[in-house]
């Protein structure tokens, strides 16, 4: 085991976890399920079989990560984020049910108390505003808010909102294509 597991952290033995990652207390970790390396998987998270976290991942306290959703490396998920993999639940067990993937990108953040439902891709560097409901694809470097989440700028890779020049105080400039940035730099 070349990761941290918190003593109070349960990780199936069938499940997959990358180097230097690190396990907090009350996280459920499925078999199946797959984390990558240097993530940091906070208190009282639920990775469920057929999850994908990528490397150098922050899964902040209170999210369940469950199947179908991937979320690329370098992914950065507030507080209590919550995804959706069916349109149509129900608890009848024995009613069929189609999952629905959810995949967010390298680089974008989704703020605390984010929603995002099934079926949805966020791209690259996208940001998430906290407390905002996801319902339809997200354009790389795209900032949303809301409920439902509308654009209301963009973002650049480190982070910050971009002024309408696309160029950062860190450095990198953009341009503009349909909906996305391309970074410039």
């Amino acid at each position: 085991m070349n990761y941290f597991k918190h003593p109070l952290a349960l990780v199936g033995k069938e499940a997959n976890v990358g180097d230097k990652t690190r396990i907090w207390a009350f996280v459920n970790i499925q078999d199946g399920a797959s984390v990558g390396k240097q993530c940091n998987i906070c208190d009282g998270c639920f990775v469920e079989k057929g999850a994908v976290v990528g490397d150098n991942v922050t899964i902040k306290n209170s999210v369940a990560v469950f199947d179908g959703v991937t979320l690329e490396d370098n992914v950065f998920c507030g507080a209590n984020v919550v995804f959706v993999n069916d349109r149509h639940p129900r608890s009848h067990y024995n009613d069929s049910w189609d999952l629905e993937k959810v995949v967010v990108k390298k680089g974008a953040t989704l703020g605390s108390n984010s929603t995002v439902l099934c079926g949805v891709t966020i791209g690259e560097y996208a940001f998430i505003g906290a407390g905002s409901v996801v319902t339809k694809d997200v354009a790389s470097h795209a900032l949303l808010v809301g409920n439902p989440a509308k654009p209301v700028g963009f973002v650049c890779r480190c982070g910050q909102k971009l002024e309408k020049t696309l160029v950062c105080p860190c450095g990198l400039k953009y341009h503009q294509e349909k909906e996305s940035l391309i970074c410039d730099a």
